[in-house]
């Protein structure tokens, strides 16, 4: 990858062959740096407690670090109870993950304006 852009999965977990360098860009930035992390729900219920003080897995966890710098992690088994929800295959509901922890990275929270946001970015990358 970049030297803006690292991307790990420590897990045995599938993750789809979508081009999350180029959703990195097109959100944040291409200096932005960002670590995407790929974790098991015994590591994303550490990180969330750690962080959130909730003694549970989450699907996605995402830390600004700085303006130009953060960290997303995402959970594949939690994604994948998700996704049912949102009425999404797995293999979509990962970038849709990706897309969300991005646009929290640039300061937007849960409502109408993430909302609008989101959407367009999923339609310019298919998701």
């Amino acid at each position: 990858m970049s030297q803006f852009f690292s991307f790990e999965n420590t897990t045995q977990d599938h993750i789809p062959g979508v081009d999350f360098h180029a959703i990195k860009n097109e959100i944040l930035g291409d200096k932005y740096e960002l670590t995407f992390t790929i974790v098991d729900a015994v590591e994303m219920k550490r990180l969330n407690l750690m962080y959130r003080d909730k003694n549970s897995p989450t699907d996605i966890l995402s830390f600004p670090l700085s303006p130009t710098e953060g960290e997303i992690y995402i959970c594949p088994a939690e994604a994948a109870k998700e996704a049912e929800k949102f009425d999404r295959s797995y293999d979509n509901f990962i970038p849709f993950l990706f897309i969300h922890g991005c646009t929290h990275l640039i300061g937007i929270d849960h409502g109408c304006t993430m909302e609008r946001q989101e959407e367009e970015f999923r339609k310019k990358f298919g998701i």
